[in-house]
């Protein structure tokens, strides 16, 4: 009655029957070290977190006392033996419940991501809190106090399914918007610049963070080449290698929508617009030493952390805000307002406030609702357009088209990933879930299908565009300017320090002529920064010499 006592506070009367009947399976009774093995085993199972408890809370709000079934719902006789003849004799190919386990199991993995692979998901709403309407006519913008579902997934970018969640690396940090006008998805990361500016040279930068294809080895000598071939890369670059390039956790890191985007209002006057949603936690970040601490005892940290935090209801929020630019500001710009490696400045575009994200739902089932969650730019609603900017046009397609490959033609049919409702002329293939009954599966028809919407058209008000068709390889324009302000301007002196450090810990295992490129690049971002850089990497290679 000890150990009855000392446990009662945590276990319900049904868990505690169930514990002691179990253990008596293991101990004789007379066992001295029974309860007191007992009292230990349970005071540490109520001290784990909510993520490492998640089964045994699972078993006490659910009395499952149904019967195992093959896939197809028939009660299984037998669960866990083959079907033999004889106790030691052959299998037999009869054994249909066999063949259902086996054949599930030979196929329950999909393709990971080819980037993004490692993530955590959560759910929640988006409220709005301030008018943003003489901007945009979008539904989910429509009135202050207005809430809308939404799911989202963090992630980190270069890394396997299995790797650490505390690498530097940028983080991905995409929401889905699920509107009555439809999904709206808003993929973007936690910072508001990328690598590159031609969508043509993804798959190459995006092999240069992954494995060398005849080592399977991470190689400085790719990862750093490619930088210094296209210092468009600097500016995210440098905010990479800063503290922000190691988030601790993800409730505690910006997101952006990072491209350029057009709002439409009422009237049909457009606007270009960037997205921002800032944390409400504030900023963390972890350093070099306690991330690779980090990744050798607990890798999946930012699952855990959000798992956690959002189970113990300290849920995550974020406050949206908006960067608007009118079209004739875009045309005198000093710089190329939808060039994804540039920021817009906030004193010239401030932000404005929109409303909050709030994620107070944790997943179900990781597969179903994070691993299976598909994002795509190419996702809008009336009121919300893409821009010229070339990497968002670049991305339209190639998120879709990967979504087909990784989970099928019909991804969009699956629960996380469905709009409220769908009427088009699409049917079949593989996974098909919603058929539309016997809707016409022809446009145009007589019989009553959908056909054109005209408040989406009002929304989708003529543009004109102009200029010679070429190919225009953009690296050499301004790739320092707005690097140079955020080292001189955003950046104090013990975080300078702190991101030299950081670049010189992994540019020195480059080649010397791919070190001296970089050095170079470095220098026309500020004299003082290359040369601290050049000298941080001399020390290094004089006690690598000497060891």
């Amino acid at each position: 009655m000890i150990g009855y006592r000392v446990l009662r506070p945590w276990l319900s009367n049904r868990l505690i029957t169930d514990v002691f009947k179990a253990s008596s399976a293991y101990f004789p009774p007379d066992a001295e070290f029974r309860p007191k093995s007992l009292i230990q085993c349970y005071s540490k199972m109520a001290s784990r977190d909510k993520a490492s408890n998640q089964l045994l809370d699972w078993k006490k709000e659910n009395a499952c006392k149904d019967s195992a079934t093959t896939g197809s719902g028939c009660p299984l006789a037998v669960k866990d033996a083959i079907l033999t003849v004889g106790p030691k004799g052959p299998a037999l190919l009869q054994d249909v419940h066999f063949l259902d386990e086996m054949s599930h199991f030979d196929r329950e993995r999909i393709p990971e991501r080819v980037v993004h692979a490692k993530g955590a998901g959560a759910f929640g709403y988006f409220e709005v809190t301030h008018d943003i309407t003489k901007y945009c006519a979008a539904k989910v913008f429509s009135q202050i106090g207005k809430k809308t579902r939404i799911g989202v997934r963090f992630s980190t970018v270069g890394g396997e399914s299995g790797s650490a969640d505390t690498v530097r690396d940028p983080r991905g940090f995409a929401v889905k918007f699920y509107t009555e006008d439809g999904i709206w998805d808003l993929v973007g990361n936690n910072t508001p610049v990328f690598f590159i500016r031609d969508p043509i040279l993804f798959p190459n930068f995006i092999h240069t963070q992954k494995r060398n294809p005849a080592t399977h080895l991470k190689d400085p000598n790719m990862f750093w080449d490619f930088f210094s071939l296209r210092p468009e890369a600097m500016h995210q670059m440098m905010i990479m290698f800063s503290d922000r390039g190691i988030p601790d956790g993800y409730p505690h890191m910006n997101g952006y929508g990072s491209h350029t985007f057009k709002m439409i209002n009422d009237q049909g006057k457009a606007v270009y617009c960037k997205f921002h949603y800032k944390t409400d936690q504030g900023i963390k970040c972890v350093d070099a030493q306690r991330a690779g601490e980090l990744a050798s005892t607990d890798p999946d940290y930012g699952i855990r952390h959000l798992y956690n935090a959002i189970a113990e209801r300290r849920y995550p929020s974020y406050t949206m805000y908006i960067q608007v630019m009118t079209f004739e500001q875009a045309s005198s710009c000093s710089f190329n307002p939808f060039d994804l490696t540039k920021i817009w400045p906030h004193a010239d575009y401030p932000l404005i406030k929109v409303g909050k994200l709030v994620l107070n739902e944790n997943p179900t089932n990781y597969f179903a609702q994070v691993e299976q969650i598909a994002f795509s730019p190419a996702h809008l609603v009336p009121g919300i357009e893409p821009s010229p900017d070339k990497m968002l046009l670049g991305r339209l397609f190639s998120y879709g088209d990967t979504h087909r490959h990784r989970l099928g033609a019909n991804y969009l049919h699956l629960p996380v990933n469905c709009p409220f409702k769908v009427n088009n002329y699409q049917r079949d293939g593989p996974q098909t879930i919603h058929h539309q009954g016997g809707a016409p599966n022809y446009h145009p028809n007589s019989f009553g299908g959908a056909t054109d919407d005209a408040r989406a058209r009002q929304l989708l008000p003529s543009h004109h565009v102009s200029g010679d068709v070429n190919r225009y390889d953009s690296g050499q324009e301004d790739n320092f300017s707005q690097p140079r302000n955020f080292y001189r301007k955003v950046l104090d002196a013990a975080h300078k320090k702190r991101l030299i450090a950081n670049i010189a810990d992994h540019l020195k295992d480059a080649a010397d002529f791919i070190q001296k490129r970089m050095i170079g690049h470095f220098s026309e971002v500020d004299k003082d920064f290359g040369k601290q850089i050049e000298e941080a990497l001399q020390a290094k290679s004089k006690l690598s010499a000497n060891l």
